[in-house]
């Protein structure tokens, strides 16, 4: 087992250890040492998430995620958790777009009991007829209520527009007809196209030394994982163009996602594309679009914008609720500050803002075992190598304000800014 460390190293001396830890079993592994409380919290990823479901079973992997901890081996739901819950063990699956991820959260002394029933869960969940079904009831309940909002209206539609043809396209929630399809022998395949050795990405932080974790990740992961490669997973396309969409209701305001795609998170100007991003619609009050859009408008309670990552693909994306009968002078506003970014770039003091924002904002990831253990997750979903946050603060700190003026070019393209408004907007 080997576990080489790098150093990275910030700003008044915080610095964050990262150990890359091989199990005796070959499994890798981040790690983030921290023997200041006694607990260990693991975080691990398999690619496939709802992009997975087959057609007319979507919704299947949010299911799996959901049914993962509801029994397994000779545990019944109601025994899985007790069991769980009197260790103080916290165990949870969420499905994404693209993957299926995983969070444990343990004290130290529990940390062997805790890889125990984890693995219990990736190998044998039960999948019990009455779990399954009041799974499906939950998940009908809440699509049932977001086909009511607006912005989850709005989102869905940008998502259907934007990757049509593609598993993109698909709610990862899932569809009412596509859950109520679902059934055992579904969440069975579901498990077997997921939870393969090879499409595991592991990482832990907290009180574990790197030959414990090595031991952890294979008691965790060794045997309750079938051999093989991760699933075959179709290649992300740019989002298509498409203008302007409109999907009626009857809603006193109108909830608008607009996006298009953006610089991909392997791209060398990645650090000045966040600080772009952080100027226009991300920083919160500080942006340039809630400044134009709420503070000298008053057109809406809040607008903001986020780049969204994909291994090798990359969106800018951002949402805003306003009147109906208003949101043509909020689209037209958004357009202008779209074209004048494209067009002007920022100026040097909303750079050295933006700057300062992200470098401060830095250490905030790592404030508890199970978000720095997230994040190291996240990192190595990118491909980001081991080295990486070694060397973030330096790469921010070293970014000009041309740089940022450049990307910016690259980033906001006002003649592909799609949009869908869910609502009844006057246009």
């Amino acid at each position: 087992m080997t576990a080489p460390r790098t150093e990275a190293e910030g700003q008044a001396g915080w610095s964050v250890p990262v150990q890359v830890v091989r199990s005796p079993a070959g499994i890798e592994a981040w790690l983030i040492e921290d023997h200041t409380v006694p607990v260990v919290a693991l975080a691990f990823a398999f690619a496939g998430g709802a992009a997975l479901d087959p057609p007319g079973q979507e919704g299947r992997a949010t299911l799996l995620a959901a049914l993962l901890t509801q029994g397994a081996g000779p545990h019944d739901t109601a025994a899985f958790a007790s069991l769980l819950r009197e260790r103080g063990v916290w165990l949870s699956f969420e499905a994404e777009r693209d993957g299926l991820k995983g969070s444990l959260r343990t004290l130290a002394e529990e940390a062997g009991f805790a890889a125990d029933m984890l693995a219990l869960a990736l190998a044998e969940p039960r999948f019990d007829e009455a779990a399954v079904e009041r799974a499906k009831a939950q998940r009908l309940i809440t699509l049932r209520r977001e086909a009511e909002q607006p912005p989850t209206i709005a989102a869905r539609r940008w998502w259907a527009e934007a990757y049509a043809g593609h598993p993109f396209a698909r709610p990862t929630g899932g569809t009412e007809e596509g859950v109520k399809a679902v059934d055992r022998e579904a969440l069975r395949a579901a498990r077997e196209a997921q939870m393969r050795r090879g499409s595991v990405v592991v990482a832990a932080a907290g009180a574990i030394d790197a030959e414990g974790l090595g031991r952890l990740v294979d008691r965790a992961f060794a045997s309750s994982l079938a051999d093989g490669a991760a699933p075959a997973m179709p290649p992300v396309p740019a989002p298509r163009r498409f203008g302007l969409a409109v999907v009626d209701r009857d809603a006193p305001q109108a909830a608008g996602v607009f996006g298009h795609g953006a610089i991909a998170p392997e791209d060398p100007a990645w650090e000045a594309a966040q600080i772009a991003n952080w100027i226009l619609g991300g920083g919160g009050f500080s942006a340039r679009l809630m400044t134009e859009i709420r503070e000298k408008r008053g057109l809406t309670y809040g607008i903001g914008t986020s780049l969204v990552s994909f291994r090798g693909r990359g969106l800018v994306l951002g949402s805003v609720s306003t009147d109906n009968a208003r949101f043509g002078e909020t689209l037209a506003v958004l357009r202008e500050e779209w074209r004048k970014m494209a067009a002007e770039g920022p100026t040097a003091d909303e750079v050295e803002a933006g700057k300062a924002f992200l470098t401060g904002s830095f250490p905030l990831g790592f404030t508890s075992t199970a978000q720095i253990a997230g994040t190291l997750v996240g990192l190595r979903q990118l491909g980001r190598a081991p080295d990486w946050l070694a060397g973030r603060l330096a790469r921010l700190a070293a970014v000009t304000v041309e740089e940022v003026r450049e990307v910016a070019r690259r980033l906001f393209d006002p003649d592909a800014l799609s949009i869908v408004v869910a609502g009844r907007p006057a246009l």
